[in-house]
């Protein structure tokens, strides 16, 4: 018999690293300027369909090469179905005391697990981002 070991292959040939994780939302503008006031993420790259049915923008932290995409769908006016929010965005914060101050001020903070050290604020269109310490 022939047997190939897969798991050997696959790490010599190839090798993956995250790239991106996606939000649709409902006004681009609004979703662009909270993330930037609450996490500090910045345009770093857009493309937009020619016809004008779609816009994605990239967001970045200026310090890594992972970024949150934004689509915004022309003609979409209702809220994108969540589920249960069993998935979100994690991010890491340099400074976890004036980031909570930040965002109690903001009045996005979806829940809090002092315990565990974390908490979740909430963007305009209800996804939710973990916010730990860096």
């Amino acid at each position: 018999k022939f047997f190939i070991n897969i798991k050997n292959t696959s790490e010599v040939i190839m090798k993956f690293t995250f790239n991106h994780f996606n939000f649709n939302v409902l006004d681009l503008e609004k979703s662009m300027k909270f993330y930037e006031e609450a996490l500090g993420l910045k345009e770093v790259k857009r493309k937009e369909a020619e016809d004008g049915s779609f816009v994605i923008v990239y967001l970045g932290d200026g310090k890594t090469n992972f970024s949150l995409e934004l689509t915004w769908m022309k003609g979409r006016t209702e809220p994108y179905d969540l589920g249960e929010q069993e998935f979100h965005l994690a991010m890491a914060a340099d400074n976890y005391d004036e980031a909570f101050k930040k965002h109690e001020q903001m009045g996005c903070i979806e829940y809090i697990n002092e315990k565990m050290g974390i908490y979740f604020i909430v963007d305009p269109d209800g996804y939710w981002v973990e916010v730990i310490r860096g």
